[in-house]
C-alpha cells in the first residue's frame, strides 16, 4: 500500500513540475508585460487632436475588422485608420489622434497624409 502512495505522490510532483515549465513565459513575453505595465504608469506622449509623424510597423484588423496601420510615437502605439492601400510597412505617415484606449496605453488615429 505504501508503494502505491509513493508512486501516486511522485506522479503528482511530476505533473506539477511539468505544469510549471509549461506556464513559464518567454523573455519576449516578460519584456512585453513589463513595457505594458510601465505604459500604464505614464502619461501618453501624444495629445488628442494633435497630428504626429511616425513609421508604419505593420497592419492589423485591430478591433474593427478593417485594415489599420500600427506605429509608435515615443514607444506609444497608434492604431491608424483610413490609410490608403498604397501605404506599406516602413512608410512614414502623419495621423491625427482621435481617442485613447481605456488604459491610455494606445490611441486611435486617422490618416492625414504621407510624410
Amino acid at each position: 500500500m505504501q508503494l502505491v502512495w509513493l508512486i501516486a505522490g511522485g506522479a503528482a510532483l511530476a505533473v506539477l513540475a511539468l505544469g510549471g515549465l509549461l506556464r513559464r513565459r518567454s523573455s519576449g513575453e516578460r519584456a512585453s508585460k513589463r513595457a505594458h505595465d510601465a505604459a500604464q504608469q505614464r502619461d501618453p506622449p501624444v495629445e488628442l487632436g494633435e497630428t504626429y509623424e511616425f513609421g508604419v510597423t505593420e497592419f492589423t484588423d485591430h478591433h474593427s475588422g478593417d485594415r489599420v496601420a500600427v506605429g509608435k510615437v515615443e514607444g506609444f502605439v497608434l492604431f491608424t485608420d483610413d490609410v490608403p492601400a498604397s501605404v506599406s510597412p516602413g512608410d512614414v505617415i502623419r495621423a491625427k489622434v482621435l481617442s485613447f484606449n481605456r488604459g491610455h496605453t494606445s490611441a486611435d488615429a486617422r490618416f492625414v497624409e504621407r510624410a
